[in-house]
């Protein structure tokens, strides 16, 4: 049998227990008035992440009211904003280093002060803010958005294989600046390295070598020749198309036809309706051209 002492025991622990337990328990989860969002994207080869808390109009005057102009802003709500680039960038053709940065702004009506900080820590503390840990400082004009945004968004828009504008837009007002990326020496390494020195170069990466020479315009004598080469053992109806545009933009007119006629074959037996009206349309602006 339990004698006194040992009951006595076990009930004071049962009872620190219970009391103890409501402490332990993790506290009430709640959706926040400010949620954080973080948005990626990839511009040309280089990796662009920006982190923000996004806080909502709720029939508020935002812009010189709740948000003053004239005043740094941590570019959203609770934490600085930052922003992410895995190589180096412009900004508004301005040089930016990769790493990350506090990205703060100064509106105005007509046009916004933009701010890339050292500093990631700030939050709304600028009282605290040192100017010379600036990295960069340019100004994107405003404009007016067609309709309410509600709640504060920043995205990409307007890409193209090198460049992007970061749009940032609340209420009616928006404001955005360009970002543009160096990829030109990264895929010209690469096409060094597995296609110029490579003997034993794949027809997909003499293709893509070929896509890319013909898109920016470089030799393409030297296009033709790696696309020829990819098409020789198992050409592909969207390959044998490149090949007909070269031929196009090096005005050998039947040859783009014959090449065309090919791939437009392939892409009949391939059940591929787009490449068969692309190469019909080529054949048609070939044969113009004679």
């Amino acid at each position: 049998m339990l004698n006194r002492t040992t009951l006595l025991a076990g009930t004071a622990l049962a009872s620190a227990l219970f009391f103890a337990a409501p402490t332990a328990e993790a506290q009430i989860a709640t959706p926040a008035a400010s949620p954080k969002s973080t948005v990626m994207q990839r511009v040309g080869l280089t990796d662009v992440t920006i982190t923000y808390s996004r806080p909502s109009a709720k029939d508020r005057a935002i812009f010189g009211s709740i948000v003053p102009f004239g005043k740094r802003w941590r570019t959203g709500a609770n934490q600085t904003t930052t922003i992410k680039f895995s190589d180096d960038v412009t900004l508004e053709g301005k040089k930016v280093p990769a790493g990350e940065y506090g990205l703060y702004t100064i509106p105005n009506k007509a046009e916004w002060l933009i701010v890339l900080n050292k500093s990631t820590k700030q939050g709304a503390d600028v009282d605290g803010f040192k100017d010379d840990q600036d990295v960069v400082r340019f100004s994107a004009k405003t404009y007016k958005l067609g309709s309410k945004v509600e709640t504060f968004t920043i995205g990409f828009s307007d890409l193209t294989p090198a460049t992007a504008n970061v749009d940032m837009m609340w209420e009616l007002t928006g404001a955005k600046f360009k970002l543009g990326t160096d990829v030109d020496p990264k895929v010209m390494a690469q096409i060094d390295e597995k296609v110029i020195k490579n003997a034993s170069a794949s027809a997909n990466d003499m293709a893509a070598a070929a896509v890319y020479y013909y898109d920016n315009d470089k030799d393409m004598k030297q296009a033709l020749t790696w696309i020829q080469k990819a098409n020789e053992k198992d050409p592909k109806f969207w390959n044998v198309h490149t090949e007909a545009k070269i031929k196009m933009k090096m005005k050998d007119y039947k040859g783009a036809t014959a090449s065309a006629e090919q791939s437009r074959k392939l892409a009949l037996d391939a059940k591929n309706a787009d490449y068969v009206k692309m190469n019909e349309d080529l054949i048609m602006t070939a044969k113009k051209g004679k």
